[in-house]
């Protein structure tokens, strides 16, 4: 049996120290709170909940609460995904790789800005 290292995310509810299955994220345009399958990645804007969180949440006065219907059930990843991901960190540790760096000071470009030239200028 492999061991389940992928899916150490814990509920978010505070206090819970179970399993997330499911994800909840809030649509505020829409007042309404989707509580679906467990996403594949922890996103900063939504929040991982458990089994019985992800049934048992309710939302504020005027919300609608849309749930995913089924059970929700952890991930289960295969030997094939720990394989593959053993060997893309072992690639990208290669001291034999060859490693682009970007130009220091590029034209235009200022650390994660850049200049766009105005209407004006076209």
């Amino acid at each position: 049996m492999v061991p389940d290292v992928l899916s150490a995310r814990r509920c978010s509810r505070t206090g819970c120290t179970e399993l997330a299955v499911a994800t909840l994220t809030y649509v505020y345009a829409d007042s309404t709170a989707v509580v679906g399958p467990l996403a594949t990645q922890a996103e900063p804007h939504s929040y991982d909940l458990c089994n019985q969180h992800a049934h048992r949440l309710t939302a504020p006065r005027g919300w609608e609460v849309v749930r995913f219907e089924g059970e929700f059930a952890p991930p289960q990843h295969s030997v094939d995904d720990l394989t593959a991901l053993a060997e893309a960190v072992r690639e990208a540790g290669r001291a034999d790789r060859p490693v682009e760096m970007p130009p220091v000071h590029a034209p235009g470009r200022r650390g994660h800005l850049r200049v766009l030239p105005s209407a004006s200028e076209d």
